[in-house]
């Protein structure tokens, strides 16, 4: 029973972040139809994310995450086409 609620848990966090993601990408596409390049709204929003993340929980922290991005980009993490050979 317990797995149960966890697993319910799990699916309504993962729904929140398909959503939100969501509700991210569709900004930027309305951003970019108003004529705003969408480098420049992804450099707005990578900028407003990462002070939203420092207000909340402070540089170190921040600065930490931040270093391990590099990696995972690598790694594809973020790459939602990816060809695999």
């Amino acid at each position: 029973m317990l797995d149960e609620t966890t697993c319910d848990v799990e699916t309504t966090i993962a729904d929140k972040k398909r959503a939100a993601f969501e509700m991210v990408v569709d900004a930027m596409d309305d951003a970019e139809a108003e004529g705003i390049e969408r480098d420049i709204v992804t450099q707005a929003a990578l900028f407003a994310v990462l002070t939203d993340l420092v207000t909340t929980w402070g540089e170190v922290a921040v600065a930490d995450f931040t270093e391990a991005l590099a990696d995972r980009i690598l790694a594809g993490e973020f790459t939602i086409d990816r060809r695999l050979q």
